[in-house]
């Protein structure tokens, strides 16, 4: 396989996905455009060659192409040529990239799966997370393995940059590279960029190619222009609560288009909405009730927004949201006479509270909001609230540096 294919290895993400690879079951890794899915691909297929699987039982093809059919007969043609070309005899791997390009391509797959069984191992990906949804759910229910794949974490942002072990560094030497990873973000194309220029024209592109080829033209968007905007308001104000019809006030669309608009960038992981805590479902999802918008990566949302100061505490507050996503918590967001930026919900029916104040002079505010989520909370195990520099606890509340919580150095989490 190519260097320029196979790029840096994701090792965590290729651990965890060749744990699964004996199994009979779908592999179906979704996420963002130009996260590094289609690399985490070619990465795979360098590990099953590498532990001996003939190459000539390993098909790859890419559905975000120019193709005659957009259907199931395209999957036919690719499949049945790979058989003709190869005749292959063992175990065969079908790599199918961007298959939500292709109408109905759920019933291909599970009448090959249900035909064919532990022959074949399915993996395939898409920048669509409507795909884990309606049909597919009816059709593969118990004949799939999901994972959702972010841009690069800043763990990966070091390792790819060839900075460890961390051990070894310097807080300040951390502290600049955490600063880079907030203001470029973690796509794999950018980090190791150095004209600041090129990666912001990069990040701009992708900002474009996600709407147009994700979100308006599989939807056949109308109001390309309004959504456009929509797009551009939402992501300048990440971490702030919106109420639909605080949006609809300033974007001039009505609260049935706001709603299905943000839906459908939302299953494009362009952004993420947050709900408010109750142990209620019914009112935690409530309309009435305000949504916090998170951006899929805080160098997309700098290169494509209004931008009127650094942002740092935004910025710093959108990266542990998306580090909780990356450790699969379940979270939500509180509020009452202070805010609580994120509620996890643990495994044990425990809750977990986290405010980020990215500074070293901490608001009294913060800490009688975390003092009164404690209290209105009895069964909170951790209350954290993340910081700049400061690192102690007092009165139960842990403080914990930024870098460090996202590096699960010593960290609360």
């Amino acid at each position: 396989m190519p260097k320029d294919k196979t790029g840096i290895e994701r090792k965590n993400q290729l651990d965890v996905l060749n744990k699964l690879m004996n199994a009979k079951e779908i592999i179906i890794l979704t996420g963002v455009r130009r996260c590094g899915k289609s690399t985490l691909i070619y990465q795979m297929i360098n590990r099953l060659i590498e532990e001996g699987i003939n190459p000539k039982s390993i098909l790859y093809f890419n559905f975000d192409e120019i193709l005659e059919f957009k259907d199931y007969r395209a999957l036919d043609i690719v499949y049945n040529t790979f058989l003709e070309i190869n005749n292959p005899k063992e175990r065969k791997y079908v790599l199918f990239d961007e298959i939500q390009a292709i109408e109905k391509w759920e019933q291909w797959i599970k009448k090959s799966y249900d035909l064919h069984g532990r022959e074949i191992k399915f993996i395939l990906t898409g920048s669509n997370n409507t795909m884990l949804h309606d049909n597919l759910s009816k059709l593969l229910t118990g004949r799939i393995f999901t994972r959702e794949i972010y841009p690069l974490s800043f763990r990966e942002f070091l390792e790819f940059n060839e900075i460890l072990p961390y051990g070894q560094l310097q807080k300040n030497e951390i502290k600049h590279h955490l600063a880079r990873y907030m203001n470029f973000g973690g796509f794999p194309e950018t980090v190791l960029e150095e004209n600041e220029t090129i990666i912001n024209k990069r990040l701009e592109e992708y900002y474009n190619s996600i709407l147009l080829r994700d979100i308006i033209q599989p939807n056949s968007i109308r109001e390309a222009a309004k959504l456009m905007e929509l797009a551009k308001y939402l992501m300048t104000n990440t971490t702030s609560t919106l109420s639909y019809n605080n949006i609809a006030k300033s974007t001039g669309l009505n609260i049935t288009s706001i709603k299905e608009y943000i839906s459908i960038m939302e299953h494009a992981y362009l952004l993420f909405q947050l709900n408010f805590f109750s142990y209620s479902l019914k009112e935690s999802i409530m309309i009435q009730k305000p949504r916090k918008i998170h951006a899929i990566d805080t160098g997309l949302r700098n290169a494509v927004s209004f931008r009127f100061s650094k942002d740092e505490g935004k910025l710093a507050e959108n990266l542990v949201f998306l580090e909780l996503r990356r450790r699969l918590a379940e979270v939500y967001y509180w509020k009452n006479k202070g805010e609580i930026d994120f509620v996890i919900k643990n495994k044990d029916s425990s809750l977990t509270a986290i405010n980020v104040s990215f500074t070293n002079r901490i608001d009294e505010r913060e800490l009688k909001s975390l003092n009164e989520f404690k209290s209105s909370f009895k069964n909170t195990k951790e209350i954290i609230l993340v910081t700049e520099d400061i690192e102690k606890t007092e009165d139960s509340i842990k403080f914990v540096p930024l870098w460090k919580w996202l590096l699960n150095i010593n960290s609360a989490n």
